[in-house]
């Protein structure tokens, strides 16, 4: 018995030392370091103090870098302007606006399809100046809100335009009483909960028909440092109709001004389409003239004799309204809910894709 317990006891002190040995040669290689945790993201804070701090961060290092990598091509570009070598093309930043899905239907600037299309159009006669357009301004049956003060203010953009109250009349009577008093066009102001919503241009005799969602209005009167504007013919500036449905729609607005602007007026109307959003603007141009002193230095470089110069600045002032339309529907022929075609309807199955634009 006494042999079997130093036998047993020999033996566990050898595996003790088995042990020892094992975790000695386990110390002694090298330790592999953790990677450091990923910091969370700002959605993932549910505090609302840390996640704008750490947001607000993660922004600043991202300009941080955006600056630094802008500096390193520049004095790339500097350093290859030194040597004589090509400079790198500059980036371009991908926008929608240049990622566009491709359209057949944009027009190009040798399409005689085109050229001759326009010279037998409805709006031809205005814009030949045969005709001088004459514009009459109506609304909704009933009108309220900020849509007189709207009306006053696009009568004073619109040169030769004219309101007459609706009241009770059908707009086919209204369109027929505006035939018979050579209009060229009828625009209908159409108000919603006593709020500008929607704008209606017809053309004259024989249309077509335009709806356009009207948004984000500003009066004149909300606009800081506003001017006022004077009744000389303006000058109109039309962007981005590309399509042969945004150059239908950009000679119905060309159609609605004469063609014969009177530049001492310095007056522009512009029409800015972007993304199928037509933005309107009015301004006026500023000429100021400011005097700023100049210091001539003598060969030691001090200051010999200093003169006034006179500078003449140029600036926009805004004298508004401002709005956003968007097309709806443009109808064949003059206004006909029951039996009018269209040419173009706005549906929601047209915007699966954010690419994709029709002005």
């Amino acid at each position: 018995m006494a042999r079997e317990d130093r036998k047993r006891k020999q033996d566990t002190a050898d595996d003790t030392a088995d042990d020892g040995e094992r975790r000695g040669r386990r110390d002694k290689r090298p330790k592999e370091e953790k990677p450091a945790p990923a910091p969370p993201l700002p959605s993932e804070i549910r505090n609302k103090e840390k996640r704008s701090e750490v947001y607000a961060k993660l922004k600043r290092d991202k300009k941080a870098q955006k600056r630094k990598l802008g500096r390193e091509r520049a004095q790339a570009a500097q350093r290859a302007a030194e040597l004589g070598e090509q400079v790198p093309e500059k980036q371009v930043p991908r926008t929608i606006e240049n990622t566009r899905e491709p359209d057949e239907t944009i027009c190009r600037p040798d399409d005689q399809e085109l050229f001759a299309g326009n010279d037998a159009d409805e709006f031809n006669a205005v814009l030949k100046q045969v005709v001088t357009p004459k514009v009459l301004i109506t609304t909704c049956r009933f009108n309220s809100g900020r849509g007189p003060a709207f009306i006053k203010e696009l009568m004073q953009v619109i040169p030769n335009a004219q309101y007459v109250n609706r009241g009770t009349y059908d707009l086919k009577k209204v369109v027929e009483y505006a035939n018979n008093r050579e209009f060229t066009s009828v625009m209908v102001v159409h108000t919603n909960r006593r709020e500008p919503d929607a704008l209606l241009i017809i053309n004259l005799p024989e249309g077509p028909t335009a709806h356009f969602k009207l948004s984000k209005l500003v009066l004149r009167k909300d606009i800081k440092n506003h001017g006022n504007p004077t009744s000389h013919k303006p000058e109109l500036v039309l962007n981005n109709f590309t399509t042969r449905l945004g150059h239908r729609v950009g000679r119905m607005i060309q159609s609605l001004f004469p063609q014969d602007p009177n530049f001492r007026g310095r007056r522009v109307v512009t029409f800015h389409n972007q993304r199928d959003y037509i933005f309107f603007r009015h301004h006026r141009y500023v000429f100021e003239e400011k005097e700023k002193k100049v210091v001539t230095k003598d060969k030691k470089g001090k200051a010999s004799e200093t003169k006034t110069e006179k500078h003449v600045n140029c600036r926009l002032q805004e004298c508004g309204p401002r709005f956003i339309l968007k097309l709806i529907t443009l109808q064949h022929g003059t206004f006909d809910t029951k039996s009018g075609e269209y040419e173009w309807v706005h549906k929601p199955d047209l915007d699966t894709s954010r690419r994709r634009f029709f002005l």
